[in-house]
């Protein structure tokens, strides 16, 4: 930790959420200012790099000069009135709880950037795909770091138009239909979620959220609380996805571009389950006690059914699609957050909120690696990825031959870095002791065994066995995919492939590191949101 002044601080958390912003309208301009490159492309492109890279640096010195001795205060904070009829304030602030997404959406959202620069995304102008990545950023920044209900709820709809745009611009096949599911969809729970943030305001006579957290929902009646919940619940929970209200995220991770992908799945979902968290649980906690156990079937469900939707995608002869197959293997992973918010424990959130950026991590790596075995290989077919290369030719005898100095099982033969980070992403992503994955799971289950006061404790037992029983679901699908795409089907003769690039290897090492380092040393990530949870569970947030 370092010393800053607070009027730094809150400078920096101002520039963290409105450079984005302002990056996305100079990058529309006829040259970016001070920036050069080869072509204008490459010039906006390098625009989107360095306004990206600026961001990352600004949220790194932020979360140093960040008071860890203090993680359940809110640090940074700038409260200035924005619209005083409806007593609506520019309210910004961060804590535990929120800077490590802020935090992990500058990483990803650079690393995107910095993707695309080397590997420029096929479709129409860079400029517009710049601007949309950085309006994308400043959208979800916003979102972990506003502290006022109607601000949260436009920094959370902002998000929805450039991911339209990303998906249904520069997507692959039925990236029309997927980019309409998508809007349609995060639209009409967005629409529900408003009345509801509308009822608390109004019903409590402010929409700030710190205040509403400290009042821990005394001046809200309990038939408020349980309608408040209902109707932000569900417009979260279609964000999040909880299942199953789930069904446009296969289609819009499978027609995505690769940055996409690695957005939606990294970012834009954990601001449905962020919102449980910093809205619901603080300050309706009557209410979200009613919904809690459904919230956890809805969420050990959404566990079995994704994990077994991964399967059934990769059985042989499936035509299952490695991308749909990691996008339904969001819904399983999410669906532990879910559930360890639902056990309304310290122990429970603080698995979700690590499972939050464990999941970012991964599956955002995950993205990348499939994106560039698309980039390869021209499919993600695991049935293609796994079948024989079509210059393998059988001997007389039925047997195969392959020349032994291009043979291989499969990825690791052809491509035996790119193989071993696939293998790596798997692996994490079923939750490996060691790696990130296994941390967040393993606390939402132990929430899930001794859950809040009041709540069903064979039921929470219940959802515990089912989720464990998801995560043997989540190591059979996993280590199938292995076997078929890194190790193949069988030996045969395959040409090789290029292996990982510099500019791929400068984007993924920081998510497989970060991997590593939350999965060794849980305690730099529980050490922040602990005493933030603690004190949000309790009734309030300074």
């Amino acid at each position: 930790m370092i010393d800053i002044n607070e009027s730094v601080m809150q400078f920096l958390l101002a520039f963290v959420v409105v450079g984005p912003l302002l990056g996305a309208v100079a990058a529309l301009l006829p040259a970016p200012p001070g920036l050069k490159g080869k072509s204008p492309e490459q010039a906006v492109l390098r625009h989107g790099v360095t306004v990206t890279g600026a961001v990352l640096i600004a949220a790194i010195v932020l979360a140093l000069g960040f008071d860890h001795d203090h993680p359940s205060k809110m640090q940074a904070t700038t409260d200035i009135s924005w619209i005083p009829a409806l007593d609506v304030r520019i309210h910004l602030g961060i804590d535990g709880i929120s800077l490590p997404l802020l935090v992990l959406t500058a990483l990803l959202t650079f690393l995107c950037a910095l993707y695309s620069y080397f590997k420029p995304p096929s479709g129409p102008s860079p400029k517009a795909f710049v601007a949309l990545l950085l309006l994308l950023e400043a959208g979800t920044l916003a979102t972990f770091a506003v502290l006022d209900l109607l601000l949260f709820f436009l920094a959370f709809e902002m998000v929805l138009i450039p991911m339209y745009f990303l998906i249904a611009r520069w997507g692959g096949e039925g990236r029309t239909r997927a980019a309409w599911k998508f809007i349609l969809f995060t639209l009409l729970g967005s629409v529900v979620m408003l009345l509801g943030l509308l009822l608390i305001g109004i019903k409590a006579g402010t929409f700030d959220m710190v205040a509403l957290a400290t009042d821990n929902g005394r001046s809200l009646t309990a038939s408020v609380q349980v309608i408040a919940v209902l109707a932000i619940g569900i417009g979260l929970a279609v964000k999040a996805p909880m299942w199953p209200l789930h069904s446009w995220l296969p289609d819009a991770h499978t027609a995505a571009p690769t940055v996409g992908s690695v957005l939606l799945a990294g970012v834009l979902l954990k601001m449905g389950t962020y919102g449980f968290v910093r809205i619901l649980l603080p300050v309706a906690p009557d209410g979200f006690h009613t919904f809690a156990p459904y919230l956890a079937a809805f969420a050990v469900v959404g566990i079995i059914y994704g994990s077994l939707a991964c399967l059934a995608l990769a059985k042989r002869g499936a035509k299952g699609d490695l991308k749909r197959l990691i996008a339904y293997s969001s819904v399983g992973h999410m669906g532990f957050v879910l559930l360890g918010i639902a056990t309304m424990t310290p122990t429970g959130v603080n698995g979700a909120l690590f499972a939050n950026i464990a999941h970012g991590l991964i599956t955002g790596l995950l993205f990348f690696l499939v994106g560039a075995l698309k980039d390869r290989t021209g499919t993600t077919d695991l049935d293609t990825l796994a079948l024989p290369s079509p210059d393998h030719h059988p001997s007389p005898s039925g047997s195969a031959a392959p020349d032994r100095s291009q043979s291989g099982a499969a990825l690791y033969g052809r491509a035996p870095r790119l193989g071993g980070l696939l293998a790596f992403g798997a692996v994490a992503s079923l939750g490996l002791p060691g790696l990130a994955g296994f941390w967040g799971e393993m606390l939402a289950l132990f929430g899930a065994f001794r859950p809040a006061a009041d709540l069903s404790r064979p039921a929470f037992l219940t959802f515990m066995a089912i989720g464990a029983f998801g995560t043997l679901l989540t190591a059979a699908y996993m280590l199938i995919v292995v076997r078929r795409v890194c190790m193949g089907d069988a030996e045969r003769e395959v040409p090789k492939l290029a292996d990982v690039h510099g500019y791929e290897f400068a984007a993924w090492t920081p998510l497989v590191a970060l991997t590593v380092l939350a999965g060794l040393w849980p305690k730099a990530l529980l050490g922040l949101t602990d005493p933030a949870v603690q004190q949000l569970l309790a009734g309030g947030t300074r």
